[in-house]
């Protein structure tokens, strides 16, 4: 079977190995990113800050509900790259045909849990009166499409896994230009309301579904798809849980976490509402190299403990922090220095505007100079997951992230009803998560430990 679509990070100069691989992630996702930037600008510019504050406040509810699935996702990714960094390629096609059938059912089951309860959810977010139409519109619209979401990302994580990150980053081109051009062609031509944004995003999901699952459908690959296997195994499931479930979990409840911050958020009105949600959307971009390394350190720990190159695991793991570590920072010192133009960016309500961008530029100086502790962190979890300790990240983040994350924000609120108050909950979790990641990076046996039970 050919392998010729696929990286062996086993091999070849770590440096170059993780950066290669990392810049089409970063690109893919910089096209990832601008599905819902694109519905936002859009949307701001044309139908106003109600509407604006509909689209870019859905960003928490639509991560509650979509993160469980990506956990496990995330979980496949790494017994397929284990496998494969061992030339297992049998159990790779099983573990690929497992992760697929599983992808279907969790993503027809997230497509009726939407639509049916987004309203009910909405309304425990104590979301803006005038906003509440425009939300549940927009994103009952966006979960029709929750399937093709979440079976473009699963066969999108099958192919990264075993190296092959370019073909996902060319179909995520071609399914962003279309979500564009639909959001124009809609919203600014035809002067359709904002749910249109969300069948415009639906719409481009389903073509890059489409676009992936003929790939897999091509003979020769080592991940080739032949629908009459299409079924769950029972042992590649629950090592798909046993990796997966832990980021699942973890995913869900960071989440639910960032609904009651959300909430929160509400409470200010809908300035604060558009002007955070604005702030989401940059914050997004900012994520990218962060999270590109951090996915490109996972695979590649992942193939090297599973090719049992152990010293070079640790060499790679070390690289990859360092320049993410770099990049958060310097563009940590461009947000903070362009805050009001890139707050800006997004409102075209003159009325509003000043005050939605006053909002949104507190909330990026605040927290723009913690970057380099958000990249760290993410980093760590990265490479715990590549070791298969995909429970370490899972604990830290759940008990720091999620729990003294809502304490101190639930104190705060208390104390002073100051969104201010609220911004810095990100900065201080992110600064005891590094700290509590540094320890276990340096003290613990995350490579050695592995080799023990090789």
């Amino acid at each position: 079977m050919s392998t010729s679509v696929t990286m062996r990070m086993t091999e070849g100069r770590p440096e170059r190995v993780i950066v290669s691989f990392a810049l089409p992630i970063f690109i893919s996702q910089l096209f990832q990113q601008l599905y819902n930037t694109a519905d936002a600008w859009i949307v701001g510019h044309f139908l106003g800050t109600e509407d604006l504050a509909a689209v870019t406040s859905s960003g928490s509810l639509v991560f509650l509900l979509v993160s469980f699935f990506f956990g496990t996702s995330m979980g496949a990714g790494v017994v397929i790259s284990r496998y494969f960094g061992a030339g297992r390629l049998d159990k790779v096609s099983r573990a690929v045909h497992t992760n697929v059938a599983l992808s279907l059912i969790l993503g027809l089951a997230l497509t009726a849990f939407g639509v049916l309860f987004t309203p009910t959810i909405l309304g425990w977010m104590k979301t803006d009166p005038d906003v509440m139409d425009s939300a549940v519109s927009y994103l009952r619209y966006y979960f029709a499409g929750a399937l093709a979401m979440i079976m473009y990302n699963s066969l999108k994580g099958v192919m990264s896994a075993v190296g092959d990150s370019r073909r996902p980053l060319y179909y995520l081109i071609i399914s962003a230009l279309t979500n564009i051009f639909l959001d124009w062609l809609f919203i600014g031509v035809l002067k359709k309301g904002v749910a249109w944004a969300a069948i415009a995003t639906t719409i481009s999901q389903l073509l890059s579904a489409i676009l992936c699952l003929v790939q897999f459908l091509k003979k020769g690959t080592v991940y080739t798809l032949a629908l009459k296997k299409l079924r769950i195994h029972g042992d590649m499931l629950r090592e798909i849980l046993r990796y997966g479930l832990p980021s699942g979990v973890q995913n869900s409840v960071i989440a639910m976490a960032n609904v009651l911050v959300q909430t929160n958020i509400n409470t200010f009105g809908k300035y604060a509402m558009a002007a955070c949600g604005s702030y989401s959307k940059v914050e997004g971009f900012v994520f990218l190299p962060i999270m590109s390394f951090s996915m490109a350190l996972t695979t590649y720990i992942s193939q090297n403990l599973g090719g049992r190159e152990y010293e070079r695991a640790k060499k790679g793991a070390a690289f990859g922090i360092l320049v993410s570590l770099i990049m958060a920072e310097l563009i940590g010192l461009a947000t903070f220095l362009l805050a009001d133009k890139l707050i800006g960016f997004f409102n075209n309500d003159s009325e509003n505007a000043a005050r939605v961008i006053e909002i949104g530029a507190q909330q990026c100086r605040i927290e723009a100079f913690f970057y380099c502790l958000l990249s760290f962190s993410h980093c760590v979890a990265g490479i715990c997951r590549g070791a298969g300790k995909a429970t370490v990240p899972m604990v830290v983040m759940l008990t720091v992230w999620c729990v003294l994350r809502i304490v101190y924000i639930t104190v705060a609120m208390r104390i002073s009803h100051d969104i201010r108050l609220l911004f810095t909950a990100y900065p201080l979790t992110w600064t005891i998560s590094s700290a509590i990641f540094l320890i276990y990076y340096l003290k613990s046996d995350w490579v050695h430990g592995f080799e023990r039970k090789a």
